[in-house]
């Protein structure tokens, strides 16, 4: 996107956006919010802006060594990691009922199959995601993200369907001039109780409630909101995947640590610089 055209579209949409969920959108909207107790800090005073649902979620990890995930990593965060290790994630899952606070959801552009390549990312005391790359079967959302949020995200063609109990994943980007990637897999719940890595590592790796991005010189946090994720153990074939290699990193998916969640509802707020990031005029 041309730097003028985008920097316009993020006024635009930014502005209308905030302003429509602070006025209309405020008063047309339920202000209670699932309960808070298990953030690791406050809910943010002003009001949220997006509201989705995240459904038949798995989370697919791999340890890796902390130098090989640096270089991805912006001024301003520090690569987060768990007794040494860094870790790179998958998730796919449906976004469901994506709308703007205050709008309802539009019928056949709110539900589409998404799957982000993500790492972790720290800066005071807010851990949270770092999104590598973002594929998202929705034109609507893909220009959205990248031109508000400043997120990674690419157009693919996705589907996800139950059968069976277990869900069937394709996603294969199709976004002009961006690489290739394709991600495709079969999972669902296991019937297994225990929590691959154990309850501590996956609470590290599930529970995170920013998304960090740095565009332009400045680094920008969006905060989120959502009840802890329902996790369980997962099984799952991934069929296909090249997320990774599409960024020149590699990973054995048969060794991959595999979480599945049925989903929650999520607030999302809209970006904001951390303070000391921004990039001097």
């Amino acid at each position: 996107m041309d730097g003028t055209l985008g920097q316009m579209m993020r006024v635009v949409i930014g502005a209308g956006v905030e302003t429509f969920a602070a006025t209309a959108g405020r008063a047309l909207e339920d202000e209670r919010l699932p309960p808070a107790e298990h953030r690791p800090w406050p809910l943010p005073r002003e009001p949220w802006v997006m509201a989705q649902s995240w459904q038949h979620a798995l989370f697919a990890h791999w340890p890796l060594p902390p130098a090989q995930l640096r270089p991805f990593v912006p001024a301003g965060v520090t690569l987060d990691t768990f007794e040494g290790q860094a870790w790179l994630g998958i998730t796919a899952f449906v976004v469901a009922g994506a709308r703007i606070r205050g709008v309802p959801a539009v019928p056949g552009i709110s539900t589409f199959a998404e799957v982000n390549l993500r790492t972790y990312v720290t800066t005071e005391d807010k851990p949270g995601v770092l999104f590598l790359s973002l594929d998202a079967a929705s034109v609507a959302a893909v220009l959205g993200a990248r031109a508000w949020f400043r997120l990674p995200y690419y157009f693919t063609a996705g589907d996800a369907q139950s059968r069976g109990g277990r869900m069937r994943f394709v996603s294969r980007r199709e976004h002009p001039g961006g690489p290739s990637a394709r991600f495709s897999a079969r999972y669902g719940a296991a019937a297994s109780r225990r929590l691959p890595g154990g309850a501590e590592l996956t609470r590290w790796l599930l529970e995170r409630y920013c998304l960090y991005c740095g565009a332009d010189g400045t680094l920008l946090r969006a905060e989120i909101h959502h009840q802890p994720w329902p996790v369980q153990a997962a099984e799952a074939t991934i069929e296909e995947n090249t997320l990774p290699n599409a960024l020149g990193l590699r990973v054995d998916d048969s060794t991959a640590l595999l979480h599945f969640a049925s989903g929650v509802d999520a607030v999302i707020w809209p970006p904001r610089v951390v303070d000391g990031t921004r990039r001097a005029a």
